[in-house]
Protein backbone atom coordinates (compact mmCIF):
# COMPACT_ATOMS: atom_id res chain seq x y z
CA UNK A 1 0.00 0.00 0.00
CA UNK A 2 1.19 3.59 -1.07
CA UNK A 3 2.18 6.31 1.54
CA UNK A 4 -0.56 8.63 2.29
CA UNK A 5 0.47 12.20 0.91
CA UNK A 6 0.26 14.17 3.99
CA UNK A 7 -0.36 17.19 1.73
CA UNK A 8 -3.50 18.92 -0.17
CA UNK A 9 -2.49 18.29 -3.68
CA UNK A 10 -5.19 20.76 -5.06
CA UNK A 11 -3.95 23.49 -2.61
CA UNK A 12 -0.03 22.94 -3.43
CA UNK A 13 -1.16 23.07 -7.42
CA UNK A 14 -2.44 26.42 -7.03
CA UNK A 15 0.97 27.62 -5.39
CA UNK A 16 2.94 25.86 -8.19
CA UNK A 17 0.78 27.81 -10.58
CA UNK A 18 1.35 31.39 -8.88
CA UNK A 19 4.83 30.56 -8.79
CA UNK A 20 4.95 30.09 -13.09
CA UNK A 21 2.88 32.77 -13.70
CA UNK A 22 5.18 34.99 -11.53
CA UNK A 23 8.31 33.63 -12.82
CA UNK A 24 8.02 31.91 -15.96
CA UNK A 25 8.69 28.68 -16.64
CA UNK A 26 12.51 28.49 -16.60
CA UNK A 27 12.69 31.36 -14.25
CA UNK A 28 10.56 29.23 -11.46
CA UNK A 29 13.43 26.59 -9.55
CA UNK A 30 12.40 23.64 -7.83
CA UNK A 31 13.60 25.84 -4.30
CA UNK A 32 10.33 27.75 -5.59
CA UNK A 33 8.37 25.38 -6.34
CA UNK A 34 8.83 23.54 -3.35
CA UNK A 35 8.52 26.24 -0.86
CA UNK A 36 5.42 27.99 -2.20
CA UNK A 37 3.98 24.27 -2.03
CA UNK A 38 5.54 23.18 1.64
CA UNK A 39 6.65 20.03 0.80
CA UNK A 40 9.79 18.48 -0.33
CA UNK A 41 11.17 17.71 -3.64
CA UNK A 42 10.20 13.92 -3.52
CA UNK A 43 6.72 14.49 -2.89
CA UNK A 44 6.12 17.35 -5.60
CA UNK A 45 7.69 14.64 -8.26
CA UNK A 46 5.50 12.07 -6.83
CA UNK A 47 2.36 14.31 -6.93
CA UNK A 48 2.94 15.87 -10.40
CA UNK A 49 6.05 14.58 -12.24
CA UNK A 50 8.68 16.58 -13.37
CA UNK A 51 8.53 19.73 -13.95
CA UNK A 52 6.93 20.08 -17.33
CA UNK A 53 4.13 17.66 -16.60
CA UNK A 54 4.12 20.29 -13.37
CA UNK A 55 4.28 23.30 -15.70
CA UNK A 56 1.38 21.65 -17.77
CA UNK A 57 -1.05 20.85 -15.14
CA UNK A 58 -0.46 24.23 -13.65
CA UNK A 59 -2.01 26.28 -17.19
CA UNK A 60 -4.82 23.63 -17.72
CA UNK A 61 -5.49 24.66 -13.95
CA UNK A 62 -5.09 28.42 -15.36
CA UNK A 63 -7.23 28.13 -18.33
CA UNK A 64 -9.88 26.30 -16.22
CA UNK A 65 -9.78 29.03 -13.56
CA UNK A 66 -8.99 32.42 -14.61
CA UNK A 67 -10.03 32.58 -18.77
CA UNK A 68 -13.20 31.11 -18.48
CA UNK A 69 -14.36 35.07 -19.20
CA UNK A 70 -13.70 33.50 -22.87
CA UNK A 71 -16.33 30.94 -23.07
CA UNK A 72 -18.54 33.81 -21.43
CA UNK A 73 -17.69 36.12 -24.64
CA UNK A 74 -18.49 33.88 -26.88
CA UNK A 75 -21.92 33.36 -25.99
CA UNK A 76 -22.52 37.25 -26.29
CA UNK A 77 -24.71 38.19 -28.98
CA UNK A 78 -22.81 40.67 -31.01
CA UNK A 79 -18.84 40.55 -32.27
CA UNK A 80 -18.27 43.80 -30.70
CA UNK A 81 -19.44 42.40 -27.39
CA UNK A 82 -17.15 39.39 -27.77
CA UNK A 83 -14.61 41.29 -28.50
CA UNK A 84 -15.21 44.10 -25.96
CA UNK A 85 -15.69 41.73 -22.88
CA UNK A 86 -12.18 39.78 -24.02
CA UNK A 87 -10.00 43.22 -23.61
CA UNK A 88 -11.99 43.99 -20.38
CA UNK A 89 -11.56 41.09 -18.18
CA UNK A 90 -8.05 40.48 -19.43
CA UNK A 91 -7.09 43.88 -18.54
CA UNK A 92 -8.89 43.05 -15.41
CA UNK A 93 -6.78 40.12 -14.87
CA UNK A 94 -3.72 40.94 -15.81
CA UNK A 95 -3.47 42.98 -13.31
CA UNK A 96 -5.64 41.80 -10.28
CA UNK A 97 -2.57 40.39 -8.54
CA UNK A 98 -0.12 42.47 -7.68
CA UNK A 99 2.95 39.89 -7.69
CA UNK A 100 1.19 37.51 -10.42
CA UNK A 101 0.73 40.53 -13.11
CA UNK A 102 0.37 39.18 -17.24
CA UNK A 103 -0.50 36.18 -18.51
CA UNK A 104 0.46 32.61 -17.50
CA UNK A 105 -0.10 31.71 -21.79
CA UNK A 106 1.65 34.51 -22.63
CA UNK A 107 4.52 35.22 -20.32
CA UNK A 108 5.26 31.39 -19.14
CA UNK A 109 7.76 30.96 -22.48
CA UNK A 110 8.22 33.61 -24.93
CA UNK A 111 11.49 32.39 -25.54
CA UNK A 112 13.86 30.00 -23.80
CA UNK A 113 16.57 27.29 -23.72
CA UNK A 114 16.28 23.99 -26.11
CA UNK A 115 15.22 22.13 -22.88
CA UNK A 116 11.81 24.43 -22.50
CA UNK A 117 10.60 23.88 -26.06
CA UNK A 118 8.07 21.48 -25.84
CA UNK A 119 6.74 23.93 -23.14
CA UNK A 120 6.52 27.23 -25.41
CA UNK A 121 5.25 24.63 -28.19
CA UNK A 122 2.31 23.99 -26.17
CA UNK A 123 1.76 27.36 -25.44
CA UNK A 124 1.97 28.43 -28.78
CA UNK A 125 -0.47 25.40 -29.39
CA UNK A 126 -3.15 26.43 -26.47
CA UNK A 127 -2.90 30.33 -27.81
CA UNK A 128 -3.17 29.04 -31.61
CA UNK A 129 -6.27 27.13 -30.33
CA UNK A 130 -8.06 29.84 -28.26
CA UNK A 131 -7.79 31.94 -31.27
CA UNK A 132 -9.12 29.66 -33.57
CA UNK A 133 -12.25 29.54 -31.32
CA UNK A 134 -12.41 33.26 -31.88
CA UNK A 135 -12.17 33.31 -35.60
CA UNK A 136 -15.28 30.42 -35.55
CA UNK A 137 -17.24 33.37 -33.29
CA UNK A 138 -16.44 35.97 -35.87
CA UNK A 139 -17.25 33.79 -38.63
CA UNK A 140 -20.67 33.05 -37.40
CA UNK A 141 -20.92 36.33 -36.76
CA UNK A 142 -19.69 37.96 -40.23
CA UNK A 143 -22.80 34.87 -41.89
CA UNK A 144 -25.47 36.20 -39.39
CA UNK A 145 -24.51 39.92 -41.19
CA UNK A 146 -23.20 41.26 -37.89
CA UNK A 147 -19.73 41.94 -39.41
CA UNK A 148 -19.60 44.09 -42.65
CA UNK A 149 -18.73 41.73 -46.27
CA UNK A 150 -16.06 43.08 -46.08
CA UNK A 151 -14.63 41.48 -42.51
CA UNK A 152 -11.86 38.86 -42.33
CA UNK A 153 -12.96 36.61 -39.61
CA UNK A 154 -9.33 35.28 -39.41
CA UNK A 155 -7.87 38.56 -39.63
CA UNK A 156 -9.93 39.70 -37.12
CA UNK A 157 -8.97 36.95 -34.57
CA UNK A 158 -5.34 37.80 -35.01
CA UNK A 159 -5.90 41.41 -34.52
CA UNK A 160 -7.80 40.70 -30.95
CA UNK A 161 -5.42 38.39 -29.95
CA UNK A 162 -2.61 40.18 -30.92
CA UNK A 163 -3.78 43.24 -28.77
CA UNK A 164 -4.29 40.50 -26.05
CA UNK A 165 -0.75 39.31 -25.73
CA UNK A 166 0.63 42.63 -26.32
CA UNK A 167 -1.81 43.67 -23.14
CA UNK A 168 0.01 40.46 -21.04
CA UNK A 169 3.19 41.82 -22.01
CA UNK A 170 2.36 45.47 -20.80
CA UNK A 171 0.47 44.48 -17.71
CA UNK A 172 4.30 42.38 -16.67
CA UNK A 173 6.04 46.04 -17.30
CA UNK A 174 3.93 47.66 -14.81
CA UNK A 175 1.12 49.16 -17.18
CA UNK A 176 -2.12 49.88 -14.95
CA UNK A 177 -5.77 48.55 -15.55
CA UNK A 178 -6.94 51.83 -16.56
CA UNK A 179 -4.17 51.95 -19.35
CA UNK A 180 -4.70 48.76 -20.09
CA UNK A 181 -8.67 49.55 -20.72
CA UNK A 182 -7.49 52.69 -22.73
CA UNK A 183 -5.86 50.51 -24.82
CA UNK A 184 -9.10 48.06 -25.15
CA UNK A 185 -10.80 51.11 -26.34
CA UNK A 186 -8.30 52.18 -29.30
CA UNK A 187 -8.74 48.96 -29.91
CA UNK A 188 -12.15 49.04 -30.51
CA UNK A 189 -12.85 52.20 -32.05
CA UNK A 190 -11.31 50.31 -35.11
CA UNK A 191 -13.79 47.57 -34.89
CA UNK A 192 -16.09 47.07 -38.10
CA UNK A 193 -20.02 47.91 -38.17
CA UNK A 194 -22.07 45.68 -39.60
CA UNK A 195 -23.49 46.80 -43.28
CA UNK A 196 -26.04 49.67 -42.86
CA UNK A 197 -29.63 47.55 -44.33
CA UNK A 198 -29.92 48.37 -48.07
CA UNK A 199 -33.38 49.92 -48.28
CA UNK A 200 -36.30 48.22 -50.41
Amino acid sequence: MGRHREFDVEKALDAVLCVFWRMGYEGASYADLTKAAGVERPALYAAFGNKEAMFRRALDRYYQRYLDYIPEALALPTAREVARHILYQAAELTTRYAENTGCLGINGVLAGSDEAEPVRQALIDARAAGQARIQERFEQAKAEGDLPDTADPETLAAFLTAILHGMAVQAKAGYSRRMLEAVADQALRAWPEPDAPTLS
